[in-house]
């Protein structure tokens, strides 16, 4: 019975115990369920605050809410160090302080190219090199930018393809915006005979590039001779135009082509096929020498026969 009547004692003093220190730590715990509330209310009231901000801006929906998490995340921390800090669990601080630098140390390694993607989707946002239904090229790719995602930039190739190219190849590498200026040169070569005269072929270009109807005003055309190929005195014929797509770029091209072909023909001038010269060996010359006689061979049975 005495050890009973122990246990029983020793029973009471721990739950005695554990009474007080609960109506001691009754209001630090209060106190820190309320500090957490209000941390929470909080990082949604910066979140959506951060959203309608953002929405002010040029800034993509993608980029906007992933700052927007990105500081409601904060704010949550935040508040979690508070709380424990009210509750007097310095260590606890402590502890997470340090596990939230190792796993982002570590989350950082397995995932850098994930995070350089992000990052870099937030700057292409940020600085905004061009607009969705630009005309873009970057890595190879020429295309409609239809959206700049979290980790990709979609852009849609001019057979239809949809490429997505990831941000931190955008943003580091070479970019062309080609509608950022409004306007584009078109080009074409074109080559001549070498019994042509030059000047009469540059002015005849010349007048013909004038009558285009894509041409802007304050660009004139231009010719520029520029090599002897192995048939025909190359030149290029440069024109600048209105540009917002690049169907605009094709009718140019073609009614430039067209322009050209029309006014040499009227003017004599001739655009030469590619020539090729072969040299043949002896064996082959005597293999055709041979060919022929047979030829000629088969020709004269053909005519005897029909006089017959």
């Amino acid at each position: 019975m005495k050890s009973f009547s122990e246990l029983y004692n020793r029973l009471l003093e721990t739950l005695n115990s554990w009474l007080t220190d609960g109506v001691a730590w009754a209001p630090r715990l209060l106190v820190a369920l309320v500090v957490l509330g209000i941390f929470w209310m909080l990082g949604k009231g910066v979140r959506r605050g951060v959203t309608k901000a953002l929405a002010r801006t040029k800034m993509s929906a993608s980029a906007s809410d992933l700052l927007a998490r990105a500081a409601h995340f904060i704010v949550i921390l935040a508040g979690l160090m508070a709380t424990l800090s009210v509750l007097q669990l310095d260590e606890a601080v402590t502890g997470v302080l340090a596990g939230a630098g190792v796993v982002g140390l570590a989350l950082g390694f397995a995932f850098q190219d994930l995070a350089s993607n992000l990052i870099s989707g937030v700057g292409l946002s940020v600085r905004h090199p061009f607009r969705q239904g630009d005309i873009i090229e970057s890595n190879g790719v020429l295309g409609v930018a239809e959206s700049i995602e979290l980790r990709v930039t979609v852009i849609r190739t001019l057979d239809g393809k949809r490429v997505m190219v990831p941000n931190k190849k955008i943003f580091q590498d070479v970019l062309i915006n080609h509608s950022t200026s409004g306007t584009r040169r078109v080009e074409v070569a074109c080559g001549v005979s070498y019994d042509t005269d030059l000047d009469m072929a540059k002015a005849t270009a010349l007048e013909a590039l004038g009558q285009l109807e894509c041409l802007i005003d304050g660009r004139e055309p231009e010719v520029f001779f520029g090599e002897f190929g192995d048939s025909s005195i190359n030149f290029d014929a440069r024109v600048w135009i209105a540009y917002e797509s690049q169907l605009d770029y094709l009718r140019a091209k073609d009614e430039l082509v067209r322009a050209l072909k029309k006014a040499f023909d009227a003017k004599g001038i001739d655009i030469p096929f590619p020539i090729r010269t072969l040299e043949l060996g002896e064996s082959a010359s005597a293999t055709i020498t041979q060919l022929r006689k047979l030829e000629s061979l088969g020709g004269d049975d053909d005519t005897s026969q029909e006089a017959a």
